[in-house]
């Protein structure tokens, strides 16, 4: 059978012709390998052996071990056959016939191998020259035999190794791609270690700067402790004081009702009793005497002051607001093309406000420097310069006369000002935080003041007293503005509402919902028709105020909006934002133009009275002209 499975030497000779290969080695070893791997069958006679040469092997009583109380013999054969079964059954191999692999022909190997290697002039050369012999009977079929494995084991491992070759490509591009990511990771595992590192650094800085101030603060709670007692001392003793001064004042009118008695009832006793008088007037003054008498004087002057003060009332039959014949006269197109024309430098801080005077070129603005100042138009000339506050001003209005200023500050005061001297005539002291903004009453006998307090105010200007305190926010009013010509007032808060109050009883009419936003502004039209509000994220919202419903809402973010106003003709809406962009919003084409020159943020704006001309002022202290 070995022999069957060589390859002639005539076939070895045909492949060396046609490829040009020494293959007489390779078939050597061909044979060799056949020779290896032939299997012969043999048919081997056991014979039977004596009995005396078998072997026994014990078996342990373990396996065939009965139950106590069941030792039957049928089932105790029955077992030990079931035990040999499933012996033999283990005992059984199962052999699978081997799959019989065929050979390749030559002719068609060396076919697929040109094939395989594009060589078709040389297959074709081969084909002709091949069958060619085979016809002329040089060379046989049956002579040729099959091809050695070796050759076909060589294919299969040169496409083997191709591919391997390509998996070792990938598997580098993959290797590549790790290293990559492994060089990532590292590098953000260092960021983030770092990170760890500078947190905890702050962690130990603020425990031990925490641990400091605990310190610090038991340091003084002794001190405060005899603060304490010592302040509840000096209230016993006022109080005490304040009931022996009580008990004095009584006793004086009662001596005072019965000399009154005395004198009409027994005038001749009034010249006798003169003289004792004269002596005692004469006679110095004791310093409980003297104590009396300068807090009668006091109690005589207050009750004077307070017969002549009086309070205002609100005016009932309100004049119409003279804004609206104005808006309906033909004034002209709008005007966008605004273009940068002054830049005034008139504060060392932040311009808060800026106000025009109601009939003249002037106007006023506040700074976070204390300071409020009247400023000459065109030229930015300082008429005037308000000292007085002790905190950042927060906003300022006009009289309705133009003689007069209310200022709001973050010292917790409404101040009101004379501007023809330039002096404080009256402070509004009641909020307990700071005050946002502030407005004059259309009849000029009212201020109105909204805090961060979550309070609004109505200041009573003659009688000097808060008239009324508006509750219902719950969060910081940061607006407050008067109807024109009534008794409404509108504020805007930091709960994200606007309500509508009746100044004359101090109740909350109705409240508007609609921004998701700290409201920053809100202002009528000069009609009064419509309300414009602006929130801390640039949203600005239109609102009828005939019908207390939302117009429109406009998203100009998401920089803040710190302001809006109207022009006189109530067709431009003007927002000052956090970005510095002035942005002016068409009402009637909803267009919306920039203005673009701050170089910091924008906090306020304002109109001209005939709209020719734009004021806004911004955090570097300036206030820029635009015409």
């Amino acid at each position: 059978m070995a022999a069957k499975q060589g390859m002639p030497a005539s076939a070895l000779r045909v492949l060396e012709e046609a490829l040009g290969m020494d293959f007489t080695a390779a078939g050597d070893t061909a044979e060799a390998v056949a020779a290896e791997g032939a299997y012969y069958l043999e048919q081997v006679t056991i014979t039977e052996a004596s009995e005396d040469d078998y072997e026994y092997e014990e078996i342990p009583d373990d396996n065939f071990s009965i139950p106590e109380g069941e030792e039957d013999l049928a089932k105790a054969i029955q077992m030990v056959q079931e035990q040999a079964t499933d012996t033999q059954i283990l005992e059984q191999k199962t052999v699978l016939p081997s799959k019989q692999l065929i050979p390749e022909v030559i002719e068609d190997f060396l076919c697929n191998f040109l094939i395989k290697m594009g060589m078709t002039r040389t297959l074709d050369c081969f084909q002709s020259e091949w069958y060619e012999l085979i016809q002329k009977g040089v060379t046989e079929l049956r002579d040729t035999g099959n091809v050695p494995d070796v050759y076909t084991q060589n294919m299969l491992l040169e496409n083997e190794n191709k591919n391997l070759k390509k998996d070792l490509k990938c598997y580098k591009q993959a290797a590549d791609k790790a290293r990559e990511d492994l060089l990532k990771t590292q590098k953000e595992r260092d960021f983030h270690r770092m990170h760890h590192k500078r947190i905890v650094q702050e962690k130990n800085k603020l425990i031990n700067d925490l641990k400091g101030l605990k310190l610090h603060y038991a340091s003084y709670e002794p001190t405060l402790r005899v603060l304490h007692e010592k302040h509840h001392t000096l209230l016993k003793q006022k109080m005490l004081t304040s009931l022996e001064r009580d008990r004095a004042v009584g006793q004086i009118s009662g001596l005072q009702a019965t000399l009154k008695h005395m004198e009409i009832g027994h005038n001749y006793h009034a010249s006798e009793t003169r003289v004792p008088n004269s002596e005692k007037e004469n006679a110095p003054e004791g310093p409980t005497q003297k104590g009396l008498r300068e807090a009668r004087e006091k109690n005589k002057c207050k009750t004077r002051i307070e017969d002549n003060k009086k309070d205002s009332e609100f005016p009932t039959d309100m004049q119409q607001n003279p804004n609206l014949y104005l808006c309906k006269e033909n004034i002209g197109p709008a005007k966008f093309d605004y273009k940068l024309n002054n830049i005034f430098r008139l504060h060392e801080l932040p311009v808060s406000c800026i106000i025009m005077h109601p009939r003249k070129d002037i106007l006023v603005t506040c700074g976070e420097d204390r300071l409020w100042k009247l400023v000459g138009l065109p030229k930015g000339n300082v008429l005037l310069t308000g000292f007085g506050h002790t905190d950042w001003l927060s906003n300022c209005c006009f009289h309705p006369s133009g003689n007069k200023l209310a200022t709001s500050s973050g010292d917790t005061t409404v101040k009101l000002w004379d501007l023809s001297k330039g002096n404080c005539i009256l402070t509004f002291e009641g909020h307990s935080h700071a005050v946002w903004s502030c407005t004059w009453h259309s009849c000029g006998d009212f201020v109105a003041s909204s805090s961060l307090d979550t309070t609004s105010k109505i200041w009573d200007v003659n009688s000097e007293r808060c008239r009324y305190t508006l509750y219902g926010h719950t969060d910081s009013v940061n607006s407050i503005e008067f109807f024109p010509c009534s008794n409404t007032l509108l504020t805007g808060s930091a709960d994200k509402s606007l309500s509508v109050w009746d100044a004359r009883t101090g109740n909350c009419e109705q409240s508007l919902y609609g921004h998701m936003h700290s409201i920053n502004d809100a202002t009528f039209t000069p009609r009064g028709h419509m309300i414009a509000s602006c929130d801390a994220c640039g949203v600005t919202k239109l609102w009828d105020f005939r019908k207390l419903l939302p117009i429109v809402s406009i998203d100009i973010g998401p920089s803040p909006g710190n302001e809006v106003n109207f022009d006189s003709s109530g067709q431009v809406l003007a927002q000052a934002s956090g970005s510095g962009v002035i942005h002016l919003l068409d009402l009637k084409s909803g267009q919306i133009h920039k203005l673009m020159g701050h170089e910091s943020e924008a906090h306020t704006v304002v109109f001209s009275h005939d709209g020719q001309y734009l004021f806004s002022g911004g955090s570097d202290g300036t206030v820029r002209t635009w015409s």
